[in-house]
């Protein structure tokens, strides 16, 4: 063993018990674990079997006896409406208890749910928190989704109270979420017994009588709720993932466990101490939101960020660099596709002379893959280390990334390093053998998985079993394909479901997609695999170009064929891309590939609940019907 990383990831494999037990010592226990880790029902894991805490004591009044009482827990930005607020971690105890007593008032009790459909704001991480500290289960549902989808997941968690707002600030909109909340609670079969809605100025919500309760006026005749003890293994909240059968998955995080690993992260894979100021540009109703913007740096006694922005139009492609230099932020942790963003929109980053970067440290970049061209960008201009590192809804937390608090190692564009520790990551091939070094194949993890990832589905233990563990027996399929090199670097290089078949050659549409992102023009890109007679499947691009570009569409077009075909092959068959004004993503920034793979094969396709912009897809269907793929909407079933 040379470096401190290979002996943690080492021992973290060979003494799981030892070295997560050692870990658990940070976190503050009412009764600790009988049994690190219960191996007794495999694949159903259990973390810390036995212990007793709570999650909001641990996130929130142990600062405030510990020290941090005056400290900021929560600085909260809204660029569009102009307000700015600090919580210190006594305010957001004060808040949180009250809020506890909210919920108990309104009958909700330890076990029971509570769906939180909220915007960006102070309030959503209070409600998640009060949750908690009764030892509720939350389900935190994107603020804005459609009143389909969020009746599906009322009817799945069968909550006793929703938490909402009258409004969502997106950009530039307001989005009244009232309507959207009535609407979803009328389609639904399982009918909560109360709301309580945060008023916002911005839109009027019209309450209703003997269901409906306003969020001010019960915290003002609030009773404080102490924070109550609940077994490790309890459930802390339910998060719902996009499922093949269109019937969301609803991933199951414990309390003991998952403490103990983000605890652990913050030090280990972030570098960041106590007290700093960290930033997760991301949203409450995703999993980097659970994870870094409430859990993870609030247990780690850091100032958090709440950010209701974006990172363009907001007003412009300098507003991080904004947040960076006035709240002094050491440590940023994005999407790709805000940088994207960035770069398309101000690919000289003239905008950063304007400010003072120099509190920040690190990038760290997640959430789908980070393509060569955009973290080089940033590497460029920010003049700070630029981490990649991959995870999951899933898992909860990284499950490879530069340990920058253990051993940063060099950085290798298009991989987001080593394994972290606690994961066993392997490749295997259609028959299960285990890949040579540089070889790709099916991204998996050799059971059993470390604390804080999931513990099964919500109600639904054999659809867990069906869709993680069956496959490849012994190990968590993250279907995700790529391989790992000689130095045990990692590759992901797409999901397996983008592995496409040209001609009897299986390739990687990820690998195109690093190629075409390579070019100087090109903002961001996706590449799909769309049916051919001939070859079964052909590989499509999209461009999005950078502002500012004066080179005709057919010279750019011209020239990223030539670049696919120079660095990957005639094999690839690469020869057809269309530039596009911009590419249909979720409003966490992931690229819908799979919709505009079903748009160019004349196929069926329901719109997503995650989109960004549906008006999107309508563009696309018209740049595909220009070079002969799409037909019109119309004509669709």
């Amino acid at each position: 063993m040379s470096n401190a990383y290979d002996l943690a990831h080492h021992r973290s494999l060979t003494d799981p018990a030892a070295f997560w037990g050692e870990a658990a010592q940070d976190i503050s226990w009412y009764k600790t674990w009988d049994k690190v880790l219960d191996d007794s029902n495999p694949p159903f894991y259990r973390w810390f079997t036995g212990g007793l805490v709570n999650t909001c004591y641990n996130a929130v009044d142990r600062h405030v006896e510990n020290g941090r009482a005056d400290q900021a827990a929560i600085l909260y930005d809204s660029p569009v409406i102009g307000v700015k607020r600090k919580i210190t971690y006594a305010e957001l105890k004060d808040l949180t208890a009250r809020f506890a007593g909210v919920l108990a008032g309104l009958g909700v009790k330890k076990g029971d749910r509570v769906i939180i459909y909220m915007p960006m704001v102070p309030e959503a991480v209070v409600a998640m928190l009060a949750s908690a500290r009764l030892g509720a289960v939350h389900s935190v549902v994107f603020g804005g989704f459609a009143a389909s989808e969020l009746a599906t997941r009322i009817n799945d968690a069968g909550p006793t109270v929703i938490v909402s707002a009258s409004c969502g600030i997106e950009g530039q909109k307001v989005i009244p979420y009232k309507p959207l909340l009535d609407h979803a609670i009328e389609l639904a079969t399982h009918k909560p017994a109360h709301t309580v809605i945060l008023r916002r100025p911005e839109a009027e919500a019209v309450l209703i009588p003997g269901r409906d309760v306003d969020w001010e006026e019960q915290m003002a005749g609030a009773t404080p709720h102490d924070c109550v003890p609940v077994a490790a293994t309890d459930p802390l909240y339910i998060l719902y993932t996009s499922g093949t059968t269109g019937q969301p998955k609803g991933v199951v995080r414990d309390n003991g466990g998952h403490m103990v690993a983000l605890k652990w992260t913050m030090a280990n894979i972030y570098n960041v101490k106590p007290g700093e100021v960290y930033w997760a540009a991301s949203d409450v109703g995703w999993v980097v939101g659970h994870s870094y913007i409430v859990y993870a740096p609030l247990l780690h006694g850091c100032t958090t960020v709440v950010y209701e922005g974006k990172p363009v139009g907001t007003p412009d492609a300098g507003a991080f660099w904004r947040m960076i230099s006035e709240y002094r932020i050491g440590t940023l942790f994005t999407a790709p596709t805000a940088f994207r963003a960035i770069k398309r929109d101000d690919p000289d980053a003239t905008l950063l002379a304007e400010y003072d970067l120099s509190p920040l440290k690190i990038l760290f970049l997640a959430g789908e893959r980070s393509d060569p061209d955009t973290l080089q960008w940033a590497e460029r201009h920010l003049k700070v280390p630029v981490v990649d590192h991959w995870w999951q809804t899933e898992t909860g937390w990284a499950i490879a990334a530069n340990c920058m608090g253990i051993h940063p190692f060099p950085v290798k564009h298009g991989s987001p390093t080593k394994a972290a520790p606690g994961w066993d990551v392997q490749v295997l091939d259609e028959g299960h053998h285990s890949c040579k070094p540089g070889q790709a194949g099916s991204l998996v993890v050799k059971l059993p998985l470390p604390p804080g990832t999931l513990m099964t589905l919500w109600n639904a233990d054999q659809r867990f079993v069906d869709s993680y563990m069956y496959e490849f027996p012994g190990y968590y399929k993250t279907a995700d394909a790529g391989y790992i090199d000689e130095d045990g670097y990692i590759y992901v290089m797409s999901r397996t479901d983008d592995i496409i078949n040209v001609a009897g050659h299986r390739l990687s549409t990820g690998a195109m997609e690093e190629v075409l992102a390579s070019h100087p023009d090109v903002a961001e890109c996706a590449v799909v695999g769309v049916h051919d007679t001939m070859k079964g499947q052909l590989p499509l691009g999209f461009l999005v170009l950078k502002a500012g570009v004066t080179k005709s569409h057919d010279q750019i077009l011209k020239e990223v064929v030539a670049l696919v075909r120079e660095r990957i092959g005639p094999v690839a068959a690469f020869k057809t891309a269309t530039i596009v004004k911009r590419l249909p993503k979720t409003r966490s920034g992931k690229i819908l590939r799979g919709t505009m793979q079903k748009i160019a094969d004349h196929e069926t396709f329901k719109m997503p609940a995650t989109i960004d912009d549906p008006a999107i897809l309508e563009e696309i269907e018209e740049d595909l019907t220009q070079i002969g793929y799409a037909r019109a909407r119309e004509q669709q079933a």
